[in-house]
């Protein structure tokens, strides 16, 4: 099974301008596997882009790799300890 969050961190580093400030963190729940991306507030509309296509991108080619009987992925965009967006598949 291929690492998610080294497939993140692939596709959302040429992105940003402080990949020093950039950090996943995974979260386990219920129903889902969570993946927390921290990031400096000035990368945060880098990684979300124009109405939200990169970050819906990101979780599209995430969710593609998901295996039968795993759990639903979701991607949270964080700045400091605050969620600024959520997107589920």
């Amino acid at each position: 099974m291929p690492n998610i969050e080294d497939l993140i961190t692939t596709m959302v580093t040429p992105l940003i301008e402080f990949p020093s400030d950039f950090s996943i963190e995974k979260e386990e729940t219920e129903e889902f596997m969570e993946y927390h991306l921290v990031l400096n507030p000035e990368d945060i509309g880098r990684v979300i882009g124009r109405k939200g296509r990169v970050i819906r991108s990101i979780r599209t080619i995430v969710y593609s790799i998901r295996n039968k009987g795993e759990k639903r992925s979701r991607i949270v965009v964080d700045e400091e300890d605050s969620s600024v967006e959520e997107l589920e598949d």
